[in-house]
């Protein structure tokens, strides 16, 4: 909650252009610097802060009620928060769910991630609509004590994230087999004994439960590394290839992705190929395509994106600072989804091959289940194929 009158912060928040927000400080203490993005999102905030889409960046939770149903293994999207740093309206009180094993600051402390609340969520998420998402410094100290000056400097000199390669940070070190399903009542998460097809998996930031949606829908899964070449994708003789959500400039993770992809294509013209997020991305850049840094980007759980074919809108959960500009997808390639938010490209696909891909997030976690059906489309253009 605020500050009382006369208590010292212990947390700040510096962004480039010198704004500075005080706070009470939770999670560790240090600093760090990294890009300012909010999120709409009114559950999931530890899917949120375990997403590796969101390395290099700091979160502020529009909803002011983060902490309040604790924390528990099961909701983790990866082992550990990738996202660099925190921002609330009030700091988290004592967690009331059955599902807690632990408080919100605590989880934080232990995994060495900064939080502040006591921030005036509404003002800073305004400040990021109208002048895009800012470079910022985050600290927190126990006895207030901050240098502003070099905080302001240290949220200037932070690199940014165009041309940044961060999936080669957060991708898996070596493959491995998944076959857990999505969490279902009452039994949780189930293993899949009866798949129907091999897909393999490239990891640039994948989620968790992006692998349990494939296991649902009925895939054998086995991940590799974002580095993985076509000859090592293709080895495993898979029915299709999924390519996975991740952090950073798609341009700087297309210098090795996207020859594999074009590789992987050419020499399996029947191929399914499904890309979400960062997949997405890549998967236009090796078709033609080319992506733009967002002013501030997309991110909660609450966008409708519209399904051109169909005329059907859905509500999605979106996790993206680049956008395809689909004015450069060539022939061949059609824009299949749009944001009714600001009209960027959310989907598109080839005309004559099992290949799409969206923007979005349809393993929806947190967030609508609205789009499950494209992971029942994916298996069903394997049984085609």
């Amino acid at each position: 909650m605020p500050l009382s009158h006369g208590q010292k912060p212990t947390a700040c928040l510096a962004l480039a252009d010198g704004t500075i927000f005080y706070g009470k400080g939770f999670g560790a203490t240090g600093e760090t610097q990294a890009e300012l993005c909010f999120n709409t999102a009114m559950t999931g905030y530890q899917e949120i802060m375990t997403d590796p889409s969101y390395a290099g960046q700091i979160v502020t939770f529009t909803f002011p009620h983060v902490g309040n149903v604790g924390v528990n293994p099961e909701d983790d999207e990866t082992a550990d928060p990738v996202a660099d740093g925190m921002v609330v309206k009030w700091d988290p009180t004592e967690p009331s769910n059955w599902r807690s094993a632990g408080e919100l600051s605590d989880w934080l402390a232990s995994r060495g991630r900064i939080a502040i609340g006591g921030v005036d969520t509404r003002r800073l998420t305004r400040a990021i609509r109208q002048q895009g998402a800012p470079h910022a410094a985050l600290a927190h100290d126990p006895e207030g004590n901050f240098d502003i000056a070099a905080m302001v400097a240290r949220a200037r000199a932070f690199p940014g994230l165009v041309g940044k390669d961060l999936a080669r940070d957060v991708t898996c070190a070596q493959s491995y087999r998944w076959d857990e399903m999505r969490w279902a009542w009452p039994q949780g998460y189930a293993r899949q004994e009866n798949a129907r097809h091999k897909v393999v998996a490239i990891d640039y930031g994948a989620k968790r439960n992006i692998l349990r949606c494939l296991a649902s829908a009925g895939c054998d899964v086995t991940v590799l590394p974002a580095s993985a070449t076509a000859e090592e994708i293709l080895a495993h003789d898979p029915a299709g290839v999924f390519l996975s959500n991740g952090p950073g400039d798609p341009a700087a993770t297309g210098a090795y992705a996207v020859p594999m992809i074009r590789e992987v294509l050419e020499k399996r013209a029947d191929l399914p190929v499904f890309g979400i997020c960062l997949g997405h991305q890549m998967l236009a850049l090796a078709l033609g395509a080319t992506t733009v840094k967002m002013n501030h980007g997309h991110h909660g759980a609450n966008h409708p994106v519209k399904d051109i074919e169909t005329g059907k809108v859905e509500i999605t959960s979106m996790n993206h600072g680049f956008a395809v500009d689909s004015q450069t997808l060539p022939a061949g390639v059609m824009e299949t989804h749009v944001s009714l938010f600001d009209g960027s490209n959310c989907g598109i696909r080839m005309t004559d091959r099992p290949v799409f891909s969206v923007q979005y997030h349809p393993e929806a976690s947190p967030g609508p289940q609205d789009s499950f059906y494209l992971f029942e489309r994916f298996v069903a253009s394997m049984d085609a194929a």
